[in-house]
């Protein structure tokens, strides 16, 4: 069983390329912090790198930015080839099959960036869609 799920941080703006044959690819490296940090000492990241192709490219370039929490599922790719030099050398990579929003832009923010114009008094608040349920002896809970 092969399968990857990854939560971190974009470690720069993903990039949009296209393959000969015309099919969307991104390449991105994110950081996952490590779960156990030894007393005393900063918290470390693992700096893994990422594919995704096709809508999911497009989505990825279109939607996420340089340190936006994402969130991956997906499968890991090895392989290997001779550098230069002559030596060996192994990859590791993660092909993305789902990518998903960890974190919601701040609404506030946007509001303020879009509303320049009102005072922070004149500010509107959202208010979640909530519906009264009439009291009734017959609710199971």
């Amino acid at each position: 069983m092969n399968i990857v799920a990854l939560v971190g941080r974009l470690t720069a703006d993903p990039e949009l390329k296209h393959t000969q044959s015309g099919i969307a690819v991104s390449r991105f490296t994110m950081a996952v912090d490590r779960a156990y940090t030894k007393q005393g000492e900063e918290k470390q990241a693992d700096f893994i790198n990422v594919v995704v192709w096709r809508n999911s490219a497009e989505f990825l370039c279109k939607y996420f930015s340089k340190g936006q929490r994402i969130g991956i599922q997906g499968s890991v790719r090895t392989g290997s080839y001779m550098d230069n030099n002559g030596i060996k050398r192994y990859t590791f990579e993660v092909y993305a099959d789902r990518l998903e929003f960890v974190e919601r832009k701040d609404r506030e923010q946007d509001n303020a960036t879009s509303e320049s114009s009102n005072t922070p008094d004149e500010k509107q608040t959202e208010q979640p869609d909530f519906e009264d349920v009439p009291h009734d002896e017959d609710l199971p809970f």
